[in-house]
């Protein structure tokens, strides 16, 4: 029911390792980490951006494409502040997935707490198992042979 959209994630991990942290831009954002689980009758998505602050983030589903985006902002530091170790990666975070028509993004809910932003997607009505009644018939009339 969920899909990851970015066939090239592993690919540009593994390139930031290499090159080091590069910083995601509006035009070419770094992709955040996920998880993605069913709990009952909803999926629950956590995205993982430490930092962020819940005003830098943004949340829109058009056409069961559920897109979120983030900007990692530098820290505010006074006059006679040094920076001595800056190595959270800063700039723009970006993820898309594509959501089944068995999901209801009329009804998404998100929270963002310790740096974890939460979404619970419920499951649609028409997509949740149902017993169908079965009504009883006339009795079966005897034949005479």
């Amino acid at each position: 029911m969920l899909m990851r959209t970015d066939p090239f994630r592993e690919l540009d991990r593994w390139t930031q390792q290499v090159f080091g942290n590069l910083a995601g831009t509006w035009s070419r954002p770094t992709a955040m980490p996920l998880d993605a689980y069913r709990s009952g009758d909803e999926f629950v998505v956590a995205f993982d951006l430490p930092g962020v602050s819940p005003d830098a983030i943004e949340l829109n589903v058009e056409r069961n494409v559920l897109t979120v985006k983030a900007e990692r902002r530098p820290v505010a530091t006074g006059e006679h502040v040094e920076m001595q170790v800056a190595e959270r990666p800063l700039g723009a975070f970006s993820r898309q997935l594509f959501l089944g028509d068995t999901l209801d993004t009329d009804h998404i809910q998100a929270s963002y707490d310790a740096g974890v932003l939460t979404l619970r997607i419920p499951i649609a009505e028409q997509a949740k198992p149902r017993k169908i009644a079965i009504s009883a018939t006339e009795t079966p009339k005897e034949i005479n042979a």
